[in-house]
């Protein structure tokens, strides 16, 4: 993009924002929610949410975090795709950095990239739900706190993924990493909040259903609690890659679910450019 259509701002003194998050209502329980026009009577959304003000730390500048600690990692990792916007390029040569990043981050031994979406903020930035706002439409930014797997969940996927493969019986533990990455230029209206896996509380993660055409999704949503430490990176730009953990099959010692969530940055510059990103799912297995 050119440095015109950049527009400059004050980077953000403090050490962080308070901006709303969208949490599942406290009297909600296992929420459904649909990525395409629901059958007649049924809501895209079965649950209420309710929106918290919270402080969201800006870690840029600050080190010390991982992946089996936070459960989340920024790492400088510029890519050789020139059109994110080119499915075959995308297939053909971020999936294999993908794959290397992944092993890298977290010294697995095979690793497999299952699936990825490519999210656009909306025209008029209107107000953040669950992803697409329009039947077929394309993936918007998600501002529903969730994370991608549950216990149940994590585990199809390895089955899934390997069930070609005679890799299996000799797998030892096994995760599920997200990696993040502006695929447009530096984030400046809706960037990628998460939430320190040490800071939830497991009773706090709720099951809930997301309904496709062909497939239902299993997900946690994710309760308010004051104690959640939430942080973001500002102004992520393209060479930059957030990995961020879905599931860990290790079940002590080490980070297992990171919620996420999109959110409006309180002051967005006039002019700033929608926030445009690819989201890739990695399957990391240690054999």
């Amino acid at each position: 993009m050119s440095s015109s259509a950049i527009v400059r701002a004050p980077r953000h003194a403090a050490a962080g924002v308070t901006a709303a998050l969208s949490y599942l209502a406290a009297d909600a329980r296992e929420p459904v929610s649909y990525a395409f026009q629901p059958p007649p009577g049924q809501p895209w959304e079965s649950a209420a949410y309710e929106s918290r003000a919270c402080f969201i730390a800006d870690a840029r500048g600050t080190s010390g975090h991982s992946l089996d600690g936070n459960g989340f990692l920024l790492v400088d990792a510029p890519t050789a795709v020139r059109d994110f916007g080119d499915e075959e390029e995308i297939v053909s040569t971020y999936y294999e950095e993908a794959i290397a990043l992944a092993l890298q981050a977290t010294g697995g031994t095979h690793a497999y990239v299952f699936d990825h979406l490519v999210r656009r903020r909306e025209a008029g930035r209107t107000p953040l739900g669950f992803g697409r706002k329009e039947p077929g439409g394309p993936p918007a930014a998600n501002g529903r706190i969730h994370n991608d797997y549950t216990e149940q969940s994590g585990r199809r996927r390895l089955a899934l993924v390997l069930s070609a493969s005679d890799l299996m019986p000799f797998v030892q533990h096994f995760s599920i990493i997200n990696i993040w990455r502006s695929i447009k230029g530096p984030v400046q209206d809706t960037p990628l909040a998460v939430c320190d896996a040490r800071s939830v509380r497991r009773e706090e993660l709720v099951r809930g259903e997301v309904r496709y055409p062909r497939r239902t999704g299993e997900i946690y949503q994710l309760h308010h609690g004051a104690h959640h430490r939430w942080s973001y990176f500002s102004w992520m730009d393209r060479h930059e890659a957030l990995l961020f953990k879905q599931y860990d099959s290790r079940t002590e010692g080490v980070a297992r679910f990171t919620p996420h969530a999109a959110f409006d940055l309180p002051e967005i510059p006039a002019g700033a450019p929608l926030r445009e990103s690819i989201e890739l799912r990695c399957l990391v297995v240690h054999a």
